[in-house]
């Protein structure tokens, strides 16, 4: 809307005035204050949903608005139902990215000075999306995004200086100098966010909100108990662990802390130590007097028997790496630097290149390789080998490789190949496949057979060889046979790590671990993985591991999808680095050198939002104002608060206060409901599932999560680089917070990625203003609607959608489905209003309908569009009370009888008006109004509203042998023979028979699949005729007809016909079909 010069804002400005008015009425009843009752809650009484806390280096964008959209609605929603509701709010500050980003601000004037003068560059032209619902640089308020990078972008060190970062935000040079201090940050974007979030119209108790970090004294005891109570149960030990690892941050990297690979864990291989034979090549010949080794990294250690060569890529970049005094490694330097981090170096932490070395100077190398039963093999080219994955280095297993044996059948096979890299003869040619495992399917030389059936005919068709790898290596792995070594017999996965462990304790391999892909740092390195020595929890322990699978099986999830999502991790999920040395948090209570990780302190917080407004008072920051001080929140007070530990007799908090602590943590927990995207089940949502079955007792466990995907803006990921971003204040703006909240609804529900559209939150802003003024002009009007109670068809028909759309919506609100709410709750109904106003004619509407009408539609969009809401609610409808506290409306049992019949109304008007407009355009020019065109028109409707014949027995045979319990039918040649056996079908030539019926049979079927087993009814739930009769006028009225005439189908009927007599015949009615004709 703003973004076309010249367009009015008035009606946008409107919905923004009655926004402010809104909140002052909210702020001057305290209508989202949350206190319990005094009785513990029954089921649907208390609701207590929550939201994961965003991180605050920036501005709340979208894809912030929109995860918390689905909790505010949920909220919105239990409120207006008459439920006590807790929806708190608090603020991350927790881990590295705010400490690198204020570290890079600092560096930038040392280099450049204050404010910086950069040095002239490019500009890059790079288009990077933005992850939405992590953390990241956000737009100025109230103006467009001014960066030319996206997130992604800005947060590595090469493409942008965190200056113009902090310029794109549209601070100043002088104001931006200021987070150069990392707690700056703290002060600077939680008290916006606030602001933000209470235009957005959150209903949120605003008491209980907090930040993390040691800046709050009383979270940070919090999160020291936590730690302690994890450490004590023996949940949480120091252990050498591989973990991903920032060298420029000295630290591990965990998914917060990074910039890119989130969800990336460790890979861990083989790596087989293949002996260069002596002696060396001259390139070599410094190393002479060393061991040196190719060090090939495997997933596979198991088919070592069947080596015939290694691979190196020709123009590949290597080098001969010392890992101690007397061994020298052969790899890339990115291995060599992981390695290093792994204590596999002669310089902890720094590889010690001695000589560096490309492909070609490596290519004709003669190998001695454990378990070969070549005595020598050679080094050979490859030109798939991948240096950005593993070492650069792999061992050949043609027997069982695809891309081996193809890559080794084209060496043997293209004597030109050979000559380009000059690979002699004798290192080739000899070389045949080793058979060492049987596959079930494949034989034992299973890549040659399935390269041959698929017909690939080089090692550069890189789509079927993968496919076959992929076949070869499942079946392989788990139905193969070991058919040499001293494990021949065994299974393939059984002697797997039987194999390995035989190489690592001979010495004949070690142990080398990598990142499954490639991870960015915040600071703007490539992380590694280290094998470290810290603080883990042990989540992945397999007695924890169950406990947290029966949390799970008890909770809702609202989607397969999410269930399964979260199965997967438990699968998987290991022992997790929670110390880090860097960044802002906690300290580890008993190793305060180390600090709390970011995806270890918010786990369990949702329980600190019960009692935070009595420690806090309101102060996100844990200032001085309460008369808790920090130090009397002791782990007896913790545990009495949260784990039904004793009453702490010697705690300096009054016994009072504890008490009313206790009770309000009671009341609300469990809590019922966190709302989240998909890309934290992988990490904060097990961990929140992990850590509540550690630290509380069974009934305190969490509820349920819902999840949904990420956001996308008219259909393209959100992008700073091409503008295509709003921050929630943008939005708020340009929009309005109801007209922004209605476009989150419409952006769809489930773990797909949403869309917002513009379009419908302009839309929306029409359709809201429009809908005042309606009510306005209908309330300004009320003396001349029609009084008394509903008494019309169209009376019943409106009142029938009123109660559908008030127990459908009911519905959507209760599953979470909010798109269908919005639906059913607002388009629907308004589609309702539109049909009943056209239907009643000159008669008019009902008073008390419509009233009906305007209070049910301000009920039912209240959770969404709370500001319309209440506005309509106390200005329009000059209601008592709040709005959004109005109660769910009533509604009688629906007749769906009625609503069939309305519909199968509109339908004949619908196919009438059609057939009426051919033939109207079929005699006259143009496409004028057709009431004009057919004064003197007469209108025929013949209906039939039985089946009956051989179309009835059709039916019958359709209906015994339908089954109801899997809703399918019966084979077509049970059918078959049911219709030979009947009636009809002893009647003649059966062939003919079939012929006549298997069309109806068939068109009867599909309809059951549409619209459900009633469609093999005889006749349908109503009297069609009676319908019709009961509508002629509006038929009338709407189709331009002086006269209309509704008949059953009868011989004397079709005499009224005339000519068109044979039309009936032709096209004859049936029941929910009638045949109209106009003479």
């Amino acid at each position: 809307m703003a973004e076309e010069s010249g367009r009015s804002f008035a009606r946008r400005n409107q919905l923004l005035e009655i926004e402010k008015q809104v909140h002052n009425w909210w702020t001057e009843g305290d209508v989202f204050k949350a206190e319990p009752k005094e009785s513990p809650p029954k089921v649907g009484e208390k609701f207590f949903g929550n939201f994961p806390f965003p991180y605050m280096n920036g501005y709340l964008h979208l894809g912030h608005a929109f995860s918390v959209s689905k909790l505010e609605f949920a909220a919105a929603y239990h409120r207006l139902k008459g439920a006590t509701v807790l929806l708190p709010f608090a603020f991350h500050c927790t881990g590295m990215p705010i400490k690198a980003s204020s570290d890079k601000l600092s560096r930038e004037i040392s280099m450049f000075g204050n404010p910086p003068v950069f040095p002239a560059r490019e500009e890059e032209n790079v288009e990077t999306e933005v992850k939405v619902e992590t953390e990241g640089n956000q737009p100025a308020p109230g103006g467009k995004f001014k960066g030319k990078k996206s997130k992604a972008v800005a947060k590595t060190s090469g493409d942008k200086y965190q200056w113009e970062i902090m310029r794109s935000y549209g601070l100043s040079d002088e104001e931006i100098a200021k987070f150069t201090d990392p707690y700056y940050w703290l002060t600077y974007f939680p008290p916006l966010a606030v602001e933000d979030l209470k235009e957005f119209g959150l209903g949120c108790d605003w008491r209980r909100v907090f930040i993390t970090t040691d800046i709050n004294p009383y979270f940070d005891s919090f999160v020291r108990w936590q730690m302690r109570k994890l450490k004590a149960s023996g949940k949480i030990v120091k252990d050498l662990r591989y973990t991903v690892y920032s060298p420029l941050d000295g630290q591990p990297c965990a998914d917060h802390d990074r910039a890119s690979g989130e969800g990336v864990i460790p890979q861990e291989y083989t790596l087989i130590k293949m002996e260069v034979v002596s002696p060396f090549p001259p390139k070599m010949s410094a190393l002479e007097g060393k061991k040196v080794f190719l060090a090939a990294a495997t997933l596979r250690p198991e088919t070592m028997y069947g080596q015939t060569n290694a691979w190196v890529l020709p123009e590949g970049k290597y080098g001969a790496f010392e890992i101690n005094d007397t061994e020298v490694f052969v790899m890339t330097y990115r291995a060599a630097l992981n390695l290093a981090y792994q204590r596999l170096s002669h310089i902890p932490e720094k590889p010690t290149c001695l000589v560096e070395l490309s492909g070609l100077d490596l290519i004709g190398l003669p190998l001695r390789s454990p378990l070969a039963f070549n005595e020598i093999i050679y080094t050979l080219p490859m030109l798939s080998v991948l240096t950005d994955k593993g070492t650069g280095i792999v061992t050949s297993v043609p027997s069982d490789s695809p891309d081996d044996y193809m890559a080794l059948h084209d060496l043997k096979s293209k004597p030109a190949f050979r000559a380009k890299f000059g690979v002699k003869d004798e290192w080739v040619v000899p070389f045949e496949i080793v058979p060492i495992i049987n596959h079930p399917d494949f034989g034992d030389r299973s890549a040659e057979r399935i390269c041959i059936e698929k017909k690939i005919k080089s090692q550069n068709e890189r789509d079927k060889l993968d496919e076959a790898k992929k076949t070869i290596y499942k079946g392989g792995f788990y139905e193969g046979i070991m058919i040499v070594g001293e494990f021949a017999g065994m299974k393939v996965q059984e002697a797997k790590g039987l194999i390995r462990s035989n190489l690592l304790e001979t010495n004949q391999a070690v142990v080398y671990s990598e990142p499954e892909k490639k991870v960015m740092s915040r600071s703007g390195d490539e992380c590694v993985v280290a094998l470290t020595d810290q603080w883990y929890i042990t989540y992945g322990e397999s007695e924890w591991r169950k406990v947290a699978e029966e949390c799970l099986a008890s909770m809702n999830l609202y989607s397969d999808e999410t269930r399964h999502g979260f199965e997967h991790t438990l699968s998987w999920l290991n022992q997790w680095a929670c110390s880090r040395s860097f960044g802002l948090g906690t300290r580890i209570p008993w190793d305060e050198e180390f600090l709390v990780e970011s995806l270890s302190d918010s786990t369990i917080y949702m329980a600190y939002y019960t009692v935070a407004h009595f420690l806090q008072k309101g102060d996100m920051y844990g200032n001085d104002h309460s008369s808790v001080k920090p130090e009397h929140l002791t782990d007896d007070v913790w545990e009495f608060l949260f784990c039904d530990g004793p009453f702490p007799e010697n705690s300096s908090i009054s016994s009072s206060l504890l008490k009313e602590m206790k009770q309000e943590f009671l009341y609300w927990y469990p809590f019922d409901l966190r709302v989240s995207g998909k890309d934290l089940i992988q990490n904060h949502l097990t961990f929140c599932i992990y850590n509540h079955t550690a630290l509380f007792p069974k009934h305190h466990w969490p509820r349920g999560f819902r999840c949904n995907g990420h956001i996308m803006l008219n259909s393209e990921k959100m992008s700073k680089s091409t503008g295509n971003f709003r921050t929630l204040r943008q939005a708020i703006e340009e929009f309005s917070a109801d007209a922004t909240r209605f476009s989150l609804a419409d952006a769809g529900d489930g773990m797909d990625d949403a869309n917002f559209v513009f379009e419908t939150a302009n839309a929306a802003i029409l359709r809201l203003t429009k809908e005042i003024a309606w009510m306005q002009e209908v309330l300004d009007a009320e003396t001349s609607l029609r009084t008394g109670p509903p008494s019309t068809y169209a009376d019943r028909v409106f009142a029938n959608e009123i109660n559908i759309a008030v127990r459908t919506t009911e519905k959507n609100y209760s599953e979470y489905m909010f798109r269908d709410a919005l639906k059913t709750g607002f388009y629907d109904l308004q589609a309702a209003r539109d049909e009943y106003r056209l239907s009643c004619g000159s008669g008019g509407m009902n008073r008390d309908l419509l009233w009906r009408f305007m209070d049910v539609q301000t009920r039912l969009i209240a959770p969404i569009c709370p500001h319309y809401a209440e506005y309509a609610w106390r200005k329009l409808l000059k209601k008592d009370g709040y709005g959004i506290k109005a109660g769910w409306p009533e509604a009688d049992l629906p007749d769906l009888s009625l609503k069939k019949a309305n519909k199968y109304l509109q339908d004949t008007i619908v196919s009438m008006r059609k057939l009426l407009q051919k033939q109207v355009s079929g005699s006259k020019k143009g496409n004028a109004n057709l009431s004009s065109q057919n004064k003197s028109s007469v209108g025929l409707i013949y209906v039939d509203e039985q089946y009956s014949g051989w179309k009835k027995e059709c039916l019958g045979i359709l209906q015994r042998k339908f089954d109801t319990s899997t809703g399918s039918f019966a084979p077509d040649k049970e059918i078959l023979s049911e219709l030979q056996k009947s009636e009809v079908g002893q009647q003649g030539n059966f062939k003919q028979i079939q012929k006549l019926c298997m069309p109806f049979l068939r068109f009867k079927k599909d309809e059951v699949v549409a619209v459900g087993v009633q469609a093999l009814d005889l006749k349908l739930p109503f009297g069609e005729i009676e319908v019709l009769e009961k509508n002629s006028e509006l038929i009338k009225r709407q189709l331009g007809l002086e006269t209309l005439e509704i008949l059953s189908m009868t011989d004397d009927a079709l005499e009224r016909a005339g000519p068109h007599a044979a039309v009936v015949k032709q096209n004859p009615p049936s029941p929910g079909n009638p045949t109209a004709i106009f003479l």
